[in-house]
């Protein structure tokens, strides 16, 4: 991968960083403001419920960010881009469609049939 490829890949991590940490002040402001009396059962089920969901979609980016973090060392130490499987090339196309990825398709396939016949 040339110099150029990294620098698209860093840069694109790191936005992918920011939006992730833009997201979590604003739920954060949002959940601050949220702490009123609601006096409805079905008002307060829905704040409960959306409050729920939000903190998932938050978990979900929380392992993201580590990914994201984990990527940007890889850039740092001249190994992103190689798979930890195989030692071969990760494909810019791969990269592409997903910047934190580890593992090139064969070893990620691989991974994941085991995973399947294992039953997780």
């Amino acid at each position: 991968m040339n110099n150029k490829q990294l620098k698209k890949f860093k840069a694109q991590l790191e936005d992918m960083k920011g939006k992730i940490m833009s997201d979590v002040e604003q739920t954060l402001s949002e959940m601050t403001t949220q702490t009123g009396n609601i006096p409805d059962p079905n008002d307060r089920a829905t704040v409960e419920s959306d409050r729920n969901f939000e903190l998932r979609i938050r978990d979900r980016e929380r392992k993201l960010m580590n990914k994201i973090e984990e990527a940007l060392e890889r850039i740092e130490d001249g190994t992103y881009g190689v798979c930890e499987g195989c030692g071969e090339e990760i494909s810019v196309k791969r990269l592409e469609a997903r910047p934190v990825a580890k593992y090139c398709i064969d070893c990620k396939t691989r991974q994941e049939q085991r995973e399947k016949a294992q039953g997780r």
